[in-house]
């Protein structure tokens, strides 16, 4: 099993910036392709961004387009996410999913892991 675990969500206002950090554990980190989601209330889960195995390859939802930015650390077994110029619609929780192999996700089919979300609110 790879366990991850997703943080550094919060209030923040529109225009501001936050990083999330999802932690992996228990399987060799590497060998996953691994992105982000988001469900805001109400909502069906969404697509925001994925990364290769590399981290020399990304794709972003074009919602975040140019605002967040993804990658990955794999000597710390950790994917990131840097959000800037927030909006009220990013308000969402966020979650971190991991698939083995090559390639890079772009939807959430075929993903082998999810981290339990955390939660990112942007006041207007």
């Amino acid at each position: 099993q790879l366990q991850l675990v997703e943080s550094g969500g919060g209030l923040v206002q529109a225009g501001g910036s936050l990083r999330l950090s999802c932690a992996a554990s228990g399987r060799t980190f590497s060998n996953y392709a691994v992105g982000w989601f988001r469900q805001a209330p109400g909502k069906v889960r969404e697509f925001v961004g994925s990364i290769n195995l590399s981290g020399r390859s990304t794709y972003y939802a074009n919602s975040v387009k140019g605002r967040f930015t993804i990658s990955r650390d794999n000597t710390k077994n950790t994917l990131y996410l840097q959000m800037n110029r927030l909006k009220p619609e990013d308000t969402a929780v966020y979650y971190c999913a991991a698939r083995s192999g090559i390639g890079i996700i772009s939807r959430d089919v075929g993903i082998d892991y999810w981290g339990k979300g955390t939660l990112v609110t942007v006041s207007s």
